[in-house]
Parts: structure tokens; sequence; C-alpha cells
């Protein structure tokens, strides 16, 4: 079976609804698990003390605000190439989420950068694109809002979103290319010298895990609420044609 089947609003409703129930439990136990885990039961760093244990909602708020807006640029190409009504929808349910997870990580970061940097926010490179990054998302909201016409809108927003990338990325690997700045470097990497120790870094990965998890499950349940609300404005316009 073609994975563009499930392209098919039917398709998509019945099988969102069989694994929706798996996806909260899993989000549930992993984001109890690494955030009790975390603050809890680990010890306080030699540096930063206990303000380290804000990295459980940092870190995985950051990194799902980064990795929404390229998850909507996937589902906006879909759009624009095969005209698939589910992948606008989904990237359309998924700006709101990626919009919160950004203040999230903006509110944490500051939090954190107070007693580490002296001041609660600082134009670093990371974070000045994390802010642009942040109004991409309300324009691409309000975008979707202002246009009436469901199809234009969708892909007005998908250009946006595809000149809205260049700050995703930027807000990735701004730290790379730029070695000025006072943000830190990546606490999770493919370099495992550049990981947080283990007794922080095992718990992290369990809350990031989670947060992708309820990423996907508020995803799914948002698209289903798109399609739900498509379905109504058609009826309503197939009666007042009537």
């Amino acid at each position: 079976m073609s994975i563009w089947e499930y392209a098919n609003p039917r398709r998509f409703m019945a099988t969102s609804t069989a694994v929706l129930p798996c996806v909260w439990t899993a989000a549930a136990v992993l984001c109890a698990t690494g955030l009790i885990w975390g603050f809890f039961f680990t010890p306080e760093d030699y540096r930063m003390g206990y303000s380290v244990k804000i990295i459980y909602l940092h870190v995985p708020s950051a990194f799902i605000a980064i990795n929404a807006w390229f998850m909507m640029l996937v589902a906006s190409l879909i759009w624009l190439v095969r005209r698939h009504h589910v992948s606008a929808l989904a990237a359309r349910a998924a700006a709101p989420i990626g919009l919160v997870m950004t203040v999230v990580a903006l509110l944490t970061g500051a939090i954190w950068g107070k007693p580490m940097w002296g001041t609660y926010w600082e134009w670093d490179p990371r974070l000045t694109a994390f802010l642009i990054l942040g109004l991409f998302y309300l324009g691409y909201i309000a975008l979707w809002s202002a246009i009436e016409a469901a199809d234009q809108a969708a892909d007005l927003t998908s250009i946006l979103c595809l000149v809205g990338t260049v700050f995703a990325v930027l807000s990735r690997y701004a730290a790379h290319f730029w070695n000025q700045g006072l943000h830190q470097g990546a606490s999770l990497s493919l370099d495992a010298e550049e990981n947080v120790a283990d007794v922080f870094w095992l718990p992290l990965v369990v809350s990031l895990a989670g947060f992708v998890l309820l990423f996907i499950a508020l995803v799914l349940v948002r698209t289903r609420t798109e399609i739900r609300r498509r379905r109504i404005q058609a009826l309503a316009a197939r009666e007042r044609l009537a």
C-alpha cells in the first residue's frame, strides 16, 4: 500500500483514531518520566547549580520549535507538488504548536540566561534567529486566517514556509556559523564530547522523546479538527447553494 493513500481524509481519520491512544500514552509516560527524573533525581551542575534542570524543558521545546517548522516544510512541499489537502491541513495544524514551543523555549532560555549570563536577553545569533522564527510562526498563522479561499491560503502559506525555513536552519546551526555569542553549544550531539554528562543526558533524551511524541499526538488531533472543520464548511456551502 502506498503511503499516499493516507492522504485520503477518511483513511487518515481511521488510522489516526487507531494510533492516537498509543501515542498519547507513550508521550505521557515519557514526558512524566523524563521531567520527574530530571528535576528531582539529578544532581546540581558544578557550574550552573540547580538552574541546569531547566534544560529538561528548554532543550526539548527548542528542538520541537525548530523541527515543527521542518515538518511544515515537508507538508507544504507535498501540497505544492501533489495537492494533497491533508498535508496542507497538517502544516496548518502544526504551526500553533510550534509557536507555543518557541515561546516556551524563549522564556525558559531567558530564565536560564539570567543567572548564567547576567541578562535575560542578548542579541546572540542563535537567539535572534530563534526570535525571527517565532515571528514567522505568527505570520504563517495570521496568513491562514486572513485568506478565505482555502487552496489559495495553502499556496501562500507554503511559500512563506519555504522562506521561513532559512531562519529555522539558522536557529539550529547559528552556533556553527558564528563563533561569537553567549549561547552554549549543542546539549545533544552526534559528537559525544559535546554532550552533557550522562547523569543529565539520559533523562534529557527521555524527556525529548516524550516531547516528540507529544508533538505528534497534538498534530494528529489538530489535523483531525481541521479536516472536520473543512467538512463542515463544505456542507454549509452546499446548503447555501441548495
